[in-house]
């Protein structure tokens, strides 16, 4: 196995033992490195980089890093070590931005639904509202106050972009989906791509998952195999 790879699944793993570990003592790891929204008092810049450690289940963490492991050491035998952590970085923060900027759009448009008041309540109290384990009663607060105060976790946006660069990488090698059916890597990427959107833009009422995080990896790592190819250095 290469070695960021194989160091991206240690630290992935360490990171999960370490939260369930220090949960215990009452220390939320996943509030301190789990990357919020730029208005809530949590946001810190070096979140940005640390959310991509950081998984919300077993099974958030098992599927991005079996996913790492299955494509991502093609494409680092390929690329070589330097290049591939690039590539890894580059894609998940990317993600992050793209995330944070539909949120921005999101949050504009549902603050044009509410009244003032409301508004200035969640941002006074919302961030102790959901430390203390509850939420408003009122909808549209509820969701303002997910938007602003829940954390994005998860290597999604950087395992997504290498889906994306296995799939233009190797167009027609033959995956297996739910390990049954054939499919070439290409459609597969494809169709993924599309369900995230789909979802995305449904924006389905108690879906935590950040599906424009998955395209925004997905997009930035097409921009950046492009721009490398252009540049001759792919």
């Amino acid at each position: 196995m290469p070695p960021v790879v194989k160091n991206l699944l240690i630290i992935n793993g360490l990171m999960y033992l370490a939260t369930i570990t220090l949960s215990t003592q009452g220390i939320d790891l996943v509030n301190i490195l789990g990357l919020h929204y730029f208005s809530s008092e949590k946001f810190q810049v070096y979140q940005l980089i640390t959310h991509m450690f950081m998984h919300g289940g077993f099974n958030h963490v098992l599927f991005n890093m079996f996913a790492l492991w299955m494509f991502g050491y093609m494409l680092e035998n390929v690329w070589g070590s330097k290049r591939f952590l690039q590539y890894y970085i580059y894609t998940g923060l990317g993600a992050a931005l793209i995330q944070l900027l539909v949120t921005y759009f999101r949050i504009s448009v549902l603050e044009t639904q509410m009244d003032p008041a409301s508004i200035e309540t969640v941002m006074r109290e919302g961030l102790g509202v959901l430390d203390r384990g509850m939420n408003y009663t009122n909808d549209e607060m509820a969701t303002l106050n997910a938007m602003i105060n829940t954390p994005m976790v998860g290597a999604s946006g950087a395992v997504f972009g290498i889906l994306l660069a296995f799939g233009m990488m190797f167009p027609n090698t033959m995956l297996y989906f739910f390990f049954l059916f054939p499919i070439k890597a290409k459609y597969f990427v494809i169709g993924y791509g599309l369900v995230e959107l789909i979802f995305g833009i449904a924006n389905r009422p108690g879906d935590n998952v950040a599906r424009f995080a998955h395209l925004g990896g997905m997009i930035v790592g097409f921009l950046l195999i492009k721009l490398w190819k252009r540049k001759g250095v792919y």
